[in-house]
């Protein structure tokens, strides 16, 4: 029995004392109640403080209308007993067999198991990385690839219809500057001082003149343009190339230079001036974003003509909610705090509800430690820390779980030698031996001629302590993840994972699975075996919403 089974069973008990005159609801029984872990042992496997919550409206005490609900609690099938405790807790402990049938359900439900509808009918856009095409991704880029796809794969599990959104920032003259850079290294020059000095800018001028030669031979501005274009599809195949490696993957690749080529610009302002927050002063068009609490208004098109970086982000809310969005998240970097207000204040401008339509998320800096030493990043110095690098120096799923585990808006830092430790210090080695424990058990049963069998087995017989235990950290998983992406924090779906992980190894160490020796297989060995099959969905699924790989050996 699942806490939203319970929690469906409290609210029917609710519904039916006060159809029948027992109980008197004004507003009638709460849409869901909540149903948790108690805090201490022997305190049940389940509690609720909804007496507590819902006795003013009742005019009544919290302890009477606890014993009234525990009542009738008692003769809910799968219910073994409630007891009230304190000023109006209840405390459910679920029957054994209601409990174990919770094994045979996980195993039926497989990769579908966690899902839920909280997000159904939702339309969300996240925007995770928004990057210049003018060299490797880097160690920022790397938390929002990690933290933005695992937030994705949440929103997705809870119902929603999910876009991920890379945002290519090429326009603008550090595109002129990147080309030039190419260009002058394809030609065996000196790259202009303000320009792009890495040893990247050579190995893509070599990939562009081996894949266009002809190149060299143009002249003036027809070589720099052709130099420039043939450079950004170079550098951003290798970003996606890098990403796809790395297990991120975008729906949508979308172009700054799109916004202006088609028009979207234009379009976007001009449905901003329907609005009535656009005004003209000192040659120079404004939002008035301060009626909505920013710290100044906005220039959008400048006294010279030229559009602001804010127009373009202006005209790409505006075609991300034309595209039907409910909802647009953004994930920026520590340096753009002051962003937030103004995105809002946008939002605002547009006609939406900054509370609703739009979400700005913050992440802090990484450190990455080796060796005592920092590994620095200088994109123009050339000395970046990228995440190809990172990925052969510390591994994708070290690094994606290592990312994954602790909330965006904390700074971190991180050791190598730490995160690629094969210890049960090291979390994601943990989580990970977990699975690869079940696999290596459920293969010894199958050499036993056993197998997993949900549909022949006695969940009745689960009674042990950790098999309790196991089967409750089970039940939590589509709670986590619904609170995960109602929260915009998938960290929340790690951290269960090596909860779960301590529960099973504890359960393995106290409860004996395969017949040892000459002994005959058993009722109790098939119905742990299917706690074990259970365990191994739950552990594989978590980590699959952290893109992060399941082992069947390690």
């Amino acid at each position: 029995m699942t806490p939203e089974q319970l929690s469906t069973a409290v609210r029917d008990v609710l519904t039916g004392l006060v159809e029948r005159g027992a109980l008197a609801l004004p507003d009638g029984p709460p849409e869901r109640v909540t149903v948790e872990r108690p805090r201490q042992q022997g305190h049940g496997d389940w509690a609720t403080n909804v007496a507590m919550q819902l006795a003013k409206k009742a005019a009544t005490s919290p302890r009477e209308l606890a014993e009234l609900l525990a009542a009738d609690l008692r003769e809910v099938d799968g219910v073994g007993a409630v007891e009230v405790a304190g000023p109006g807790f209840l405390n459910i402990t679920v029957d054994a067999a209601a409990q174990g049938t919770l094994a045979a359900e996980i195993v039926a439900a497989g990769s579908s198991y966690g899902t839920s509808g909280a997000m159904a009918g939702q339309r969300v856009n996240v925007e995770f990385i928004s990057a210049n095409p003018t060299g490797p991704l880097h160690l920022g880029h790397t938390r929002w690839a990690v933290v933005g796809d695992a937030l994705a794969r949440v929103l997705q599990a809870a119902g929603a219809v999910v876009a991920r959104e890379f945002y290519i920032n090429d326009r603008g003259n550090q595109m002129n500057l990147f080309g030039a850079s190419v260009e002058a290294r394809a030609l065996g020059r000196e790259v202009p001082e303000n320009g792009y000095h890495g040893g990247y800018v050579a190995d893509v001028a070599a990939e562009v003149v081996a894949e266009r030669p002809d190149l060299v031979d143009l002249e003036g501005t027809a070589r720099t343009e052709a130099f420039r274009e043939a450079a950004y599809a170079v550098q951003l195949r290798q970003q996606r190339d890098q990403l796809e490696r790395f297990g991120t993957r975008f729906d949508v690749w979308f172009s700054e230079r799109s916004l202006h080529e088609s028009q979207d610009v234009a379009t976007g302002l001009e449905t901003l001036r329907e609005q009535g927050h656009l005004f003209d002063a000192d040659g120079a068009l404004w939002m008035r974003t301060t009626d909505f609490d920013d710290d100044k208004d906005r220039v959008l098109i400048k006294s010279d003509g030229d559009l602001t970086y804010f127009a373009s982000d202006t005209a790409y809310y505006v075609d991300k909610r034309r595209r039907g969005f409910d909802v647009c998240v953004y994930l920026l970097g520590a340096d753009h705090h002051g962003y937030v207000n103004r995105l809002r204040a946008m939002a605002a401008c547009a006609g939406d509800d900054p509370d609703r339509n739009i979400e700005v998320l913050i992440g802090q800096l990484v450190k990455i430690m080796k060796d005592g030493e920092e590994l620095k990043l200088s994109k123009r110095a050339g000395t970046l820390v990228t995440l190809e690098e990172l990925v052969d120096l510390i591994g994708v799923d070290a690094l994606r779980y290592t990312l994954s585990r602790y909330p965006a808006d904390s700074p971190l830092t991180l050791d190598v030698a730490e995160m690629t430790k094969q210890s049960s210090d090291n979390p994601v080695f943990y989580v990970q031996y977990a699975h690869a424990r079940v696999a290596s058990l459920i293969r010894n049963a199958a050499d036993l001629g056993l197998a997993p069998d949900p549909a022949a087995f006695d969940p009745s017989l689960l009674t042990h302590e950790k098999e309790g235990a196991l089967l409750r950290t089970l039940a939590e998983l589509p709670r986590v993840v619904a609170g995960a992406a109602e929260l915009r924090e998938p960290h929340r779906v790690a951290r269960y994972l090596e909860e779960l992980a301590g529960d099973y190894h504890r359960f393995y160490d106290a409860c004996r699975v395969l017949p040892q020796g000459d002994e005959e297989p058993g009722d109790l060995h098939r119905a742990r075996l299917v706690l074990v099959a259970a365990t191994r969905t739950v552990l594989a699924n978590g980590l699959e919403l952290l893109g992060v790989s399941a082992p069947e050996r390690m």
